[in-house]
């Protein structure tokens, strides 16, 4: 069985940020008395787009992350990408709370989107990659009659 120490570390921040985010609305809720929807307050509003936009984002790019690292994707591209995403997802909550248009919620998307691109490429270029390569010589094989090579 393959760790995949990347993509595990990445899962649980994404993990910890979910549990984050929705304690956010929670907050507001309870504070605001707001028990169904958000009842046209426009803070638990944001709070939960903020949450249910990082819910629609973050499996797909686990999956992505976890087959790519799982497929020998390059480990230091993969800590960037990974990295890159988890900041996006981090900025764009506090943008959505800001008045657009806003720094933070463009750049958080907009880099969540790169990030999936990037892994999307990779993922559909690997397959294609490993098939180009030669396959590796064995010096080990039997020769003609038998009889091993040394």
């Amino acid at each position: 069985m393959t760790t995949l120490p990347i993509t595990l570390t990445i899962a649980a921040a994404a993990a910890l940020i979910n549990v984050w985010l929705g304690l956010r609305v929670s907050h507001v809720r309870r504070r605001d008395r707001v028990l169904i929807g958000d009842e046209g307050n426009s803070l638990v509003a944001a709070r939960m787009r903020a949450h249910a936009n990082f819910v629609e984002y973050a499996p797909f790019f686990l999956i992505l992350l976890g087959l790519v690292e799982a497929s020998r994707g390059s480990e230091s591209w993969l800590w960037v990408v990974a990295i890159l995403f988890i900041l996006s997802r981090l900025a764009h909550p506090f943008g959505m709370e800001r008045p657009a248009p806003n720094v933070l919620r463009m750049a958080g998307i907009a880099v969540t989107w790169l990030c999936l691109l990037g892994l999307a490429a990779y993922a559909l270029a690997i397959p294609y990659l490993e098939r180009s390569r030669p396959a590796p010589v064995s010096y080990a094989s039997s020769a003609p009659g038998g009889t091993k090579l040394s």
